[in-house]
């Protein structure tokens, strides 16, 4: 391998480690962890390897094929399911993206002391014009790498001695205690519903087409999947287990985006919780622009629109127009002064709901995959159609995890 490629490679993890954790994770693992310390961590790592099976599966099929996973969609399934596709990941979608601005207002106001209604706006407009100036490339890169701030939570982690024998026995699947069933599955739901959020697929795939990525890549798209992701679900666990240790013994419930951020400065002081803050900030800044993009993708594949990044805007007006909309519609929602919280437990649950929609044309569209990915495939969507039909009932049940 020349050392071009192993510095792509490199370039690539980092980047898919810094933006593995969005404003779900955040949310759905610090509330895990506070209400049942290490019990649920085996649901992280389930949600990781399925991630990682279909963004490795949709990167191998649109590397083979030059083309984008979402038009192959069109072309296979036909107009109607491909239609019902494109509504369910635009619903999705328009919900996360405006979770995630949410996310980002909260974080400047943490950090500046704004109001938050003023730093709504200013989100948006920040992130757009990153949106529009910085290149494909530089987008992951840039808030990927300052996601990267959040590899405090891991330091925490291990800086708050938790118990390691309950910790390893917590990736075991088991019986629980401390809250009721329902609550209990209605977290692992919503964990595994955080951790393989369709815009990931959609936006991976679409990157490799835009990267020129062929059949020569293959090994890159493997790496970059596997390893990115894997290391990416760490930040995961360090989330849970702060929240475990912290959070659960003085019965704190983190129903406020900076909570989690109080875990690093516990740790560390004022430079733990600034370095947390920035970090929760580009990862959630980057998941907002992702979402943004994965919308528009799917818009225009589906009606055969010229797309992509590396397009000047003129080259590709609709597309262009479509991320633009999707972010004013997302100011919208915000503006409304819905919880961000509340918003983003609400756009996981149903995006669990729309996983099947999203994930069968991805098994039916990839035929250049191996038995073995095939096998995994098959398996994580018959995990998905279980956890579909359980959505909406847990989350009326539980009140949204409440009990």
């Amino acid at each position: 391998m020349s050392l071009k490629n192993i510095l792509a490679v490199a370039l690539g993890i980092f980047s898919a480690i810094g933006g593995f954790v969005d404003i779900g994770d955040l949310v759905f693992n610090t509330q895990a962890g506070a209400t049942f310390g290490f019990q649920l961590l085996w649901v992280v790592v389930v949600g990781v390897l399925g991630i990682i099976v279909y963004s490795e599966m949709c990167g191998r099929v649109s590397a083979v094929s030059e083309r984008p996973v979402f038009d192959l969609v069109r072309e296979r399934t036909g107009f109607g399911a491909g239609l019902a596709t494109l509504i369910a990941s635009e619903i999705v979608n328009l919900m996360t993206c405006a979770a995630e601005v949410g996310g980002v207002a909260i974080c400047l106001q943490l950090l500046s002391g704004l109001p938050y209604r003023v730093l709504i706006p200013l989100a948006v407009v920040g992130l757009a014009v990153s949106s529009w100036v910085l290149p494909f490339r530089w987008i992951e890169r840039v808030f990927g790498y300052l996601g990267l701030c959040l590899l405090v939570f891991a330091v925490a982690a291990i800086k708050l001695h938790p118990d390691w024998g309950r910790v390893a026995h917590g990736f075991i699947p088991g019986s629980h205690v401390g809250g009721s069933t329902a609550v209990y599955l209605y977290f692992v739901v919503g964990l595994l519903g955080a951790a393989m959020t369709p815009y990931e697929v959609y936006f991976y795939s679409s990157g490799v087409v835009e990267d020129h990525w062929g059949p020569k890549d293959l090994g890159l798209n493997t790496v970059t999947s596997v390893i990115g992701y894997g290391l990416g679900g760490f930040l995961s666990f360090a989330l849970m287990i702060v929240s475990a240790v912290l959070f659960l013994p003085r019965g704190i419930s983190p129903q406020f985006l900076g909570t989690p951020a109080l875990a690093a400065e516990h740790a560390f002081g004022q430079v733990g919780l600034l370095l947390a803050l920035v970090g929760v900030l580009f990862a959630v800044g980057g998941a907002a622009i992702e979402t943004s993009f994965a919308g528009a993708y799917n818009l225009a594949q589906f009606f055969g629109w010229n797309w992509g990044k590396k397009e000047r805007p003129a080259g590709a007006p609709r597309f262009t127009l479509s991320w633009v909309a999707i972010f004013a519609l997302a100011l919208l929602v915000v503006m409304t002064g819905y919880d961000p919280v509340k918003l983003t437990e609400y756009s996981v649950i149903f995006s669990v709901v729309a996983l099947p929609l999203t994930y069968l044309p991805i098994l039916l569209v990839a035929h250049v995959n191996g038995k073995l990915a095939n096998f995994f495939g098959v398996f994580y969507f018959i995990v998905i159609l279980v956890i579909a039909v359980a959505a909406i009932p847990l989350l009326l049940l539980t009140h949204g995890g409440q009990g």
